[in-house]
């Protein structure tokens, strides 16, 4: 059965982004983006999702940290497109309910090659520490847009915003743990859909 792997590189005025994800992994990250607590979100992404992930960014955060987190997000996204390949034999979709101390996220996505973004999530704060809580939005568009999934997040309750975000994280983590897991009946069955592609 082939690695489900995938490296991207992406280079603009603003941002220098290496991404290595490999999709059937056992949750090891490498992640220096020069912004402590995305590194310590995209840490929760890897484990939680079973994905050994790299990422190697350098951007102009003596700006703001928006073009970095978003340009990860481009190249997470292209990653997960990449690895995954056909998409013969994949569960497809996933979904997730996640506590974390007063907040839950509930997170449901499909792996359809079809982008679409619902995000019912608010932050108290319009910071935690040093980074924009609205980054949190930004990554995941991002990630969704270029993996080319639909993604549905809802926070129904929160009032941290550390643990809304983790709980987020989390949640996408868990969900896609679960798409892109192979299964015998549907490998025998080939790609998911009764189109023939995703």
């Amino acid at each position: 059965m082939n690695e489900r792997t995938a490296d991207v590189e992406r280079r603009t005025s603003e941002t220098e982004v290496q991404v290595h994800l490999a999709v059937d992994g056992s949750g090891r990250s490498r992640v220096g983006t020069g912004i402590p607590f995305f590194d310590h979100m995209l840490d929760l992404l890897a484990r939680h999702g079973c994905l050994d992930l790299e990422v190697q960014a350098r951007g102009d955060t003596q700006v703001d940290f928006h073009h970095t987190v978003e340009d990860v997000g481009i190249c997470v996204g292209q990653a997960l497109e990449r690895a995954l390949g056909d998409k013969a034999g994949i569960v497809r979709f996933g979904s997730a309910s996640i506590p974390m101390g007063e907040a839950r996220c509930d997170v449901a996505l499909d792996l359809c090659g079809r982008f679409y973004l619902v995000w019912n999530v608010g932050f108290p704060s319009p910071k935690t520490g040093a980074f924009d809580t609205a980054l949190v939005e930004d990554f995941f568009y991002a990630l969704a847009s270029n993996a080319r999934l639909t993604l549905h997040v809802n926070v129904p309750y929160g009032r941290n915003d550390h643990h809304i975000a983790e709980s987020v994280f989390k949640g996408v983590a868990h969900a896609l743990f679960q798409a892109v897991c192979r299964d015998d009946r549907k490998l025998r069955g080939g790609v998911p859909s009764t189109k023939g592609v995703l």
